[in-house]
């Protein structure tokens, strides 16, 4: 199918969704399914939830966000739960804006492009199915029709809630084209859409002196004053401001707090009652979700001002920190740097990982707990196993600062970093080393950076080169290990006949001169102690393994030494160390004789094949990996 004819089946599956009745054929629908009768703030729950909620360790994963956010699900938890959640259900949060709040480049905004895209997208389903009176220039519920001395009635017969009444515009028509028959009101379904205006808008402030309230709330269209005599005639007014134009959807408000005052009076009642003030008219009646975003300082300065405590009090405010998963931060700027046309470029692996510990370690908080410094922390964050902390300790650092996350490096910050390196190097390979290089270059430039903070973000780097040293050497020792595969192999056979002897308390056989011996106790613990298995732990080590030979043994399976990830790391670390002289001779060796060569070639070629390497960054690799040996 070419371009021409997918615009063609999207322009018809538009069409295919076009509905238009009366307002009576209205009623017979709802008396189907209420759902089309649900408010804004509902509407945008059952979009968060249509995506499906998975729960996992007592926690809630919204999966709608998963697409553009990471590393912000205790976040995003919070923000659906005690907002969106209580306000599909009436509760009074649904009278208050959404305030969220945090650090520059923090994917506020991103989330607020979210939830708009996912309107549009909700409203063309069945359940998203939104209906209104044709002609309403604020897209209005047309249950609004109903008189208010039969809206207790018709609510418990449809189970609906009616709120609101008819728009100016809309009360005219009703006399004036359908002479107060509401049966006859013609019903249109529309499609939420920012660009066409209808059901989503958005507000951005400008100069205070230049900008007008009629931005918000519409204005006189003078040309028609001569037409229609008043200021007060509907006819008169254009009601196309973003607060008629967002009705029945979201309205966001950037940069909240940097607008002038005069604007934020008009969400007092908007948010309160559900209608603003707008020309000569009565209350306009309108059903939307607000929400703002703003940064720290801002927010402080706002409520520092004791004019502002009518407005503070209708609002909820939603912390929205910094990312602190490594793993996380480094899918931030695969996608940042997948959106570029530098996307040609090849990342090598572990470079976006270096850059991320980085980025992390300036936004955590040095902790109480004993034993626990900024690397731990980080990987405890990050879900990664560290010995002798559970998840209790977990719970207990992510309760100990409640605004972790809200300063530190922005993930922009190290975008622009690689982006720079990138263009004037016209690298074809970018690695972890020319990232951090970058990253280091870019401090003295970064202004707002103090000289204390410049110190520590030093360290920190140094900090990623090193975790990033221990990761290279690791990534060459599995791939010089699967080149020596029946090496390991053995040792893993001998290591297992020696646990064995070990928790049976019987001796093994030397398989060369067929003597009885004792276990070999230093060949278990060479073994053991590359994984940082104690003394006092070995004996539960040794007698795990056996447990897990047993169970596969009763499965009819051979037990493999791959089947264990620690076991595995302890036999990869051990042949490495016994290798480390042959590895070392290898990759720093100027002139590497014909069986050195082909391992270089094997080693390189399983880089390239299984661990996302390419050509370039797996010989810089191996390079690297020989001069850290040979320090």
């Amino acid at each position: 199918m070419d371009i021409f004819e997918r615009i063609a089946a999207y322009r018809t599956e538009s069409d295919s969704l076009a509905w238009n009745g009366t307002f009576k054929q209205y009623i017979q629908l709802l008396a189907k399914d209420p759902a089309p009768a649900m408010t804004a703030h509902a509407r945008v729950y059952e979009m968060i939830e249509s995506y499906g909620v998975e729960e996992m360790n007592g926690r809630k994963r919204y999966k709608f966000f998963e697409q553009e956010i990471f590393g912000l699900d205790r976040a995003v938890e919070k923000l659906v739960e005690e907002y969106f959640h209580s306000a599909a259900r009436r509760l009074d949060v649904r009278k208050r804006i959404l305030l969220l709040m945090g650090p520059v480049s923090g994917g506020k905004s991103t989330l607020v492009t979210l939830l708009k895209r996912g309107l549009e997208k909700f409203s063309r389903t069945d359940r998203g199915a939104v209906f209104a009176i044709s002609g309403c220039p604020m897209h209005e519920d047309p249950l609004h029709l109903v008189p208010h001395e039969l809206r207790p009635e018709v609510e418990k017969e449809l189970g609906v809630r009616i709120e609101g009444n008819l728009c100016p515009v809309c009360q005219m028509r009703l006399k004036t084209e359908y002479e107060g028959d509401i049966e006859k009101v013609a019903v249109e379904r529309v499609l939420l859409s920012e660009d066409g205006r209808v059901g989503i808008g958005t507000f951005s402030p400008s100069d205070p002196k230049s900008q007008d309230i009629a931005d918000l709330t519409g204005s006189i269209d003078f040309s028609t004053i001569t037409e229609y005599g008043s200021e007060s005639d509907p006819r008169a007014y254009r009601f196309d401001g973003e607060l008629n134009k967002a009705n029945r959807g979201l309205m966001e408000f950037q940069e909240m707090l940097k607008c002038d005052e005069k604007f934020l009076w008009n969400l007092l009642s908007l948010t309160q009652e559900g209608n603003f003030k707008a020309g000569r008219f009565a209350l306009i009646s309108a059903d939307e979700l607000i929400v703002a975003h703003t940064n720290e300082s801002e927010y402080k300065a706002f409520i520092a001002n004791k004019k502002n405590e009518a407005l503070q009090s209708r609002m909820i405010v939603m912390p929205i920190p910094y990312n602190l998963k490594v793993s996380q931060e480094e899918k931030i700027y695969a996608k940042l740097i997948g959106q570029s046309d530098m996307s040609h470029v090849h990342i090598a692996p572990h470079a976006l990982r270096s850059a991320a510990i980085f980025s992390i370690l300036t936004r955590l908080k040095e902790t109480k707990k004993q034993g626990v410094d900024l690397v731990k922390k980080m990987r405890l964050y990050d879900g990664e196993e560290v010995e002798g902390y559970k998840d209790a300790d977990l719970k207990e650092l992510q309760n100990e600062y409640l605004e972790e996350g809200m300063s530190g490096v922005d993930p922009r910050y190290v975008i622009n970093r690689i982006s720079s390196a990138l263009i004037k190097q016209d690298l074809h390979c970018m690695g972890a080393l020319d990232i951090l290089r970058a990253i280091k270059d870019g401090l003295d430039q970064h202004a707002s950076i103090t000289k204390e903070e410049r110190e520590r973000y030093l360290n920190f780097i140094s900090i990623a080169r090193k975790e990033y040293d221990e990761l290279a050497k690791k990534e060459v020792q599995k791939a010089f290990v699967y080149s020596f595969e029946e090496s390991a192999r053995t040792l893993f056979e001998n290591y297992l006949d020696n646990i064995e002897a070990f928790c049976n308390w019987t001796k093994i056989r030397d398989p060369l001169t067929d003597e009885e011996m004792e276990p070999d106790e230093r060949l278990m613990r060479s073994i053991e102690e590359q994984i940082g298995i104690s003394e006092n732990a070995k004996k539960a080590f040794r007698e795990e393994i056996l447990i897990r030979i047993s169970a596969y043994s009763r499965k009819g399976r051979k037990f493999e030494y791959n089947h264990h990830d620690r076991l595995r790391e302890a036999i990869e670390k051990k042949l490495f160390a016994d290798l480390k002289d042959i590895v070392k001779i290898t990759t720093s060796t100027k002139t590497p004789d014909e069986s050195q060569l082909k391992r270089m070639n094997e080693v390189s070629k399983r880089l390239i094949d299984e661990h996302g390497y390419c050509p370039v960054c797996a010989n810089e690799l191996l390079r690297y990996v020989g001069s850290l040996l040979n320090r």
